[in-house]
């Protein structure tokens, strides 16, 4: 099965072709209702899910991936051709704990019409924001200590629970069995993660603070000893507000802790980053937590995140 891979948005009136001539290679629904030959068709919500599902069903189903990569799946909205997509797939698989939030009701409706849905974070261990990386100035709700994190995939070990939770929801909303291409992709995200630890290990243990953009890197930190000090838009999404306390308490927790690496990512407002960065004396360096690299492989995105991370805090642990 050819690999998902990230590239840009295409205009609606371009796709229709493609459209058209996808109707009549895979699975699902045709004109009048009239069944299409070809393999079960997954629709799944972002890019780095997506690529991860693709190497777990191998040549079992065609993997359609509806958000652009790069995109910032917290503000996200679909076109009337990504609504289609979820409509006409045999299985949705989404983030889950309001990730998609532009997709909500697409997906509602498509469930109501008999879609089968997986969603991703029923399957894993959910992390909740941290006492200690809440900073105050957040208000209520999903800045507060206690908010559900959806981004598990910066956790490898987290993203392999999803993967051996696949095989059953695939067949039974399918009938095509992906244990074989299932129990390979488990196998080599464990691999990852060895790798990973080897890398974070090189980060001396004075040296594993740092602030991100939003939550987005708590997983991630939870897995490999690092430390969340806050981060610059204190909720699990980029769409959070950021108020003055907010960042008068986040520049004051910086300082005490001797933080010096802001890790902002899609959706961080450049400017309050910027502004921080100033206040505090500490650098802020890019890290995007939504998107593929280059090659559309999940292991080359938390390779190239963890290098990143480890060049900054302690130059020899990126080498």
């Amino acid at each position: 099965m050819p690999r998902y891979r990230p590239g840009p948005a295409i205009s609606l009136l371009a796709a229709l072709p493609v459209a058209s001539l996808m109707l009549t290679a895979c699975g699902g629904s045709g004109p009048a209702g009239t069944t299409v030959s070809g393999p079960p068709v997954i629709a799944v919500t972002t890019p780095i899910l997506g690529a991860v599902v693709a190497d777990a069903v191998g040549d079992g189903a065609r993997v359609e991936v509806v958000m652009p990569n790069g995109s910032d799946p917290h503000e996200w909205r679909p076109s009337a051709r990504d609504v289609a997509t979820l409509q006409e797939a045999d299985l949705i698989i989404e983030n889950g704990l309001g990730l998609e939030q532009g997709l909500t009701d697409a997906i509602a409706r498509a469930r109501e019409d008999g879609t089968p849905v997986f969603t991703a974070t029923d399957h894993v261990q959910v992390r909740q924001v941290g006492a200690e990386e809440s900073v105050g100035g957040a208000g209520e709700g999903e800045g507060v200590p206690g908010a559900a994190d959806p981004h598990f995939w910066t956790d490898p070990t987290q993203m392999r629970r999803v993967v051996l939770a696949l095989p059953t929801a695939v067949e039974a909303a399918t009938g095509a069995d992906i244990t074989a291409p299932a129990r390979r992709e488990a196998a080599a995200l464990a691999a990852l993660d060895g790798a990973l630890a080897a890398r974070a290990a090189l980060v001396p243990g004075g040296a594993r603070a740092f602030v991100t953009g939003h939550e987005s890197l708590g997983y991630l930190a939870d897995r490999y000893g690092f430390r969340l000090v806050g981060a610059v838009t204190p909720s699990v999404s980029s769409q959070g507000q950021v108020s003055a306390a907010h960042l008068t308490a986040l520049a004051a927790r910086m300082e005490r802790a001797g933080t010096r690496v802001v890790f902002t990512d899609t959706g961080t407002p450049g400017q309050v980053a910027r502004a921080v960065a100033d206040e505090t004396g500490a650098t802020v360096i890019d890290l995007p937590a939504h998107a593929l690299p280059a090659d559309g492989e999940y292991a080359t995105f938390l390779d190239e995140t963890m290098r990143r991370i480890a060049a900054a805090l302690a130059p020899a642990g990126g080498q």
